[in-house]
């Protein structure tokens, strides 16, 4: 497996990566598929905004998951903390994808000088969060009730790693 920036000739793969998980889990909390051009808007605004999108691929080149990180809160008083996505195709889950991707992505924060990451879970979502915390995360706190999708409440749990160990913002 081999992990890239994702490209044009991805956004395929990556659309029907993330209506699978819009039609089918409770991973995103939305509930409208996309198409093609949706997603290449959505590619073009995290290139203009200097936000990577990476995507693991085989050895074919086919994307298999896709990962990406972009500010966690708009203040300017949060520009030191990124909120994280991370989605593997719904035939190549269980595979150590997410994982990759999530290591990659973690890099990606440190070489960008970031100092903390966030994570959104919905809190039934068990394999997501134990990943985490095999990769340094904790949980920082449950929301009861915030969501709904399926006709059903969701609560989300947060969690959060310190990427490095400076001890100012400056």
């Amino acid at each position: 497996m081999k992990i890239r920036p994702a490209a044009e000739r991805d956004l395929a793969v990556i659309t029907e990566i993330y209506n699978h998980a819009v039609s089918t889990t409770t991973a995103i909390w939305n509930e409208r598929v996309v198409d093609v051009s949706d997603r290449a808007a959505w590619l073009k605004a995290h290139e203009e905004a200097n936000l990577p999108v990476l995507v693991a691929v085989d050895d074919e080149d086919q994307v298999t998951g896709y990962a990406t990180f972009g500010p966690w809160r708009a203040w300017d008083g949060y520009r030191h903390t990124v909120e994280h996505s991370v989605y593997v195709h719904k035939d190549r889950q269980r595979a150590g994808i997410g994982r990759t991707l999530m290591v990659a992505l973690l890099e990606e924060a440190r070489q960008r000088g970031y100092h903390a990451m966030v994570a959104g879970i919905e809190s039934g979502n068990s394999g997501s969060i134990r990943l985490h915390e095999r990769l340094g995360f904790s949980v920082a706190g449950q929301c009861k009730q915030v969501g709904c999708k399926f006709g059903r409440w969701l609560d989300l749990t947060f969690m959060q790693i310190l990427l490095d160990n400076r001890s100012s913002p400056e």
